[in-house]
């Protein structure tokens, strides 16, 4: 079905920008390939430039995609105390100021309908830019509270598209008439995963409860102590895929070595799940995970029944806030600070494992803070903004 009629559309040109990090460009990417999609089922297409620094993962992503790229000078504001961190930040003020003016010009040359921010402070540059120009600037925040770059443009930007219903009370009170929640763009493939696929690819038992454990695409050495702590006593009722990131391969290949004869098939470890990933997901009961502002974006959207040790700390905290909303809606699990135990993850993964009930409630629950269809509401939104232009 064709979502986006072509009338009064063309050529919409739209600058991108904000990186840095995967939480800030991932979602950029998917609204990409998503505004793509849309405009193509309308007979149209967007032209696109991907404004970020030269070093950072958007120009790599960009590349990939076949998105024309712009480099531009700017700096970070840290917020550590520390001497060192105090003159880089000094330093630093001398290139921003730089970076407006090559922003200023970008935006003057290519004279977007529209320019989308997704965080990071190589974004402040191009909104500034854009609020100068009188251009239209849709700004995305992933997490529940506003990073800084991010607090800085919500004062700007035409539209604020949020992740969460709670992240409203952050914004500054003339702010909020301008805020829609949308949630946070979920790539399609993860949606789309199949549960066979999984299993034959990593030789599983489908007559058993799946554990998924992942820290991310490095892992998580917290983490990965406290599954090796716990798999002689969960195996007995479930089969472990552990993504355990580089570092930690070699070490998590021996606990597995180690294990007693009739469990160790029950315990697959591997570095990184490459392409099959949204086929794990669609075969995990449980998934034991950090809890970024991504992850939890794709679990939610899938349903998952999840135990989340945040990373900590990070900035602003974010893990353990999104964790903690997720826990107190009875969404999630979360074992943070002193609770982060072996002991703790133990108790809670098997009372998971015995309790299919329970695990279904979790599922449920985690399924109605999700947003599957999030990157269509962005690019929706970013339509209706150059629209309006």
């Amino acid at each position: 079905m064709t979502i986006y009629s072509a009338e009064g559309l063309h050529r919409i040109r739209v600058i991108v920008t904000g990186g840095g990090t995967g939480g800030h460009t991932y979602p950029a990417l998917t609204t990409i390939r998503t505004l793509r999609a849309r405009l193509a089922e309308a007979g149209t297409e967007p032209e696109l430039l991907w404004v970020g620094v030269s070093h950072g993962l958007e120009a790599k992503i960009a590349r990939q995609e076949n998105v024309p790229f712009k480099a531009i000078t700017t700096g970070k504001l840290r917020r550590s105390p520390n001497l060192r961190e105090l003159g880089r930040n000094l330093a630093d003020m001398f290139r921003i100021p730089l970076g407006v003016v090559q922003a200023i010009m970008t935006v003057i040359r290519t004279k977007p309908a529209v320019v989308f921010s997704t965080g990071g402070y190589v974004c402040v540059p191009i909104g500034v830019a854009a609020w100068l120009t009188r251009r239209p600037l849709v700004m995305h925040e992933q997490i529940l509270t506003l990073g800084l770059a991010n607090r800085i443009l919500a004062r700007l930007a035409t539209r604020i598209l949020l992740s969460h219903e709670s992240s409203v009370e952050h914004l500054p009170a003339r702010a909020k008439r301008r805020a829609v929640v949308t949630g946070n763009p979920v790539r399609p493939e993860v949606l789309a995963g199949n549960r066979a696929a999984a299993l034959a690819a990593y030789g599983l038992d489908p007559d058993l409860p799946l554990v998924f454990v992942t820290g991310g695409a490095q892992g998580a050495l917290q983490v990965n102590k406290l599954v090796a702590a716990i798999l002689p006593d969960i195996l007995p009722g479930c089969q472990v895929l552990h993504q355990c990131g580089d570092y930690s391969f070699a070490q998590m290949r021996e606990v597995a070595a180690g294990l007693p004869d009739y469990l160790r098939n029950r315990y697959r470890v591997v570095d990184y799940v490459h392409g099959e990933l949204p086929d794990v997901l669609a075969a995990a009961d449980i998934v034991v995970a950090r809890s970024g502002a991504g992850t939890v974006a794709e679990l939610t959207a899938l349903g998952k029944a999840c135990i989340f040790i945040p990373l900590i700390p990070t900035g602003g905290d974010e893990q353990r806030r999104t964790a903690r909303h997720l826990a107190d809606a009875g969404a999630a699990r979360m074992l943070a600070g002193p609770d982060a135990t072996a002991d703790r993850l133990r108790d809670e993964v098997i009372a998971l494992l015995k309790d299919p009930r329970q695990r279904q409630w979790l599922a449920d629950n985690a399924r109605q803070h999700g947003r599957p269809d999030a990157a269509t509401a962005v690019a929706r939104q970013l339509i209706d903004a150059a629209r309006r232009d």
